[in-house]
């Protein structure tokens, strides 16, 4: 059995060498069969160049630098191109999901599982940082057909099927627990501690959530539309109440409604038609932007993946290399 580790790396230039040294440490007493995948999002600091140094000590080190910052959702994507392993788990470069819990994910996908979450019983973040994924995680339930919960994150370990079913997954726009949870195999869980951040703070923002709720929900749901579609049905109903209402005063008690009343009736309806316009606009472009059929990364430069690189091809539509 060979086991694959993949982590997106960013602003991580602190992190990188404990991260290597604890995943090692846990890995190595299950199996002497592994690799570790970084994957350097376009990082700003010097990230590449510690996973370059480590990359040089260690062969099963392998290390894959973006030309820019695509994402983390893409990173992973690339992370999975690259990894050959039989199982291959996924875990946050910043440490605050625990490697020492690999064995417990592995051993639950061998009893038979395809996917296995780990479950953090409690979120580390401070009270800022748990508000805002829970107004992040409340928002997305609302706006999509998925509720998603918040004490799953994208520490997990999947089978190679899952892995090659992830990657037959075409769309540009991509969230990595939405494709898992598209998919369909039967997922287990086990519980996990949540620790703090090893080194630095995440470049994750309120604005980053809910940028990536949009992206997810408009990708993978037409619930915007069909609340759109409701809220006309509302409008609609509510104004053909309200004109015969004003036909009941105008010929029961001669009263005239003012300019105030149209004007606000005009502008409330003005208002939804241009939300309305909006939530279209935001699924077409999300239709231009699949159908431009873009690589989902580049490829700048790679360390101990020569093997893999000519399995794949550079011609493959999911990675340009440059």
């Amino acid at each position: 059995m060979k086991l694959s580790i993949v982590s997106p790396v960013y602003l991580a230039e602190g992190i990188v060498d404990e991260l290597i040294q604890q995943i090692v440490s846990v890995v190595s007493k299950i199996t002497s069969d592994f690799e570790i995948v970084l994957v350097e999002d376009g990082s700003p600091d010097r990230s590449w160049e510690k996973i370059y140094e480590n990359c040089k000590k260690d062969s099963r080190i392998k290390g894959i630098k973006f030309s820019r910052n695509f994402g983390q959702h893409f990173a992973i994507t690339a992370g999975l191109k690259y990894a050959t392993g039989d199982y291959v788990v996924v875990i946050d470069c910043d440490l605050q999901d625990d490697p020492k819990n690999i064995p417990l994910l592995l051993n639950k996908a061998q009893e038979g599982f395809e996917i296995v979450y780990a479950r953090k019983i409690a979120r580390s973040h401070g009270f800022m940082k748990n508000f805002f994924a829970n107004i992040f995680y409340k928002l997305f339930s609302l706006i999509s057909d998925y509720k998603m919960d918040p004490t799953i994150g994208s520490f997990s370990i999947i089978s190679r099927k899952v892995v090659n079913s992830f990657l037959d997954f075409k769309d540009y726009r991509r969230g990595y627990l939405v494709v898992l949870r598209w998919l369909g195999y039967k997922p287990a869980y086990i519980d996990v501690s949540h620790n703090q951040r090893y080194n630095g703070k995440s470049s994750y923002s309120l604005e980053k959530l809910l940028k990536l709720a949009e992206v997810i929900a408009v990708s993978y749901s037409d619930k915007l539309l069909r609340i759109s579609i409701y809220l006309g049905i509302l409008f609609s109903s509510t104004a053909i109440l309200g004109i015969a209402y004003l036909v009941y005063r105008y010929i029961f008690t001669g009263v005239k409604e003012g300019w105030t009343s149209v004007m606000a009736t005009i502008i409330l309806v003005g208002g939804f038609i241009m939300v309305s316009l909006g939530v279209l606009g935001l699924y077409i472009g999300q239709i231009f932007e699949q159908v431009k059929n873009r690589p989902m990364f580049i490829v700048q430069d790679s360390l101990n993946c020569e093997e893999m690189e000519r399995f794949i091809g550079i011609k493959d539509p999911c990675l340009q290399k440059i």
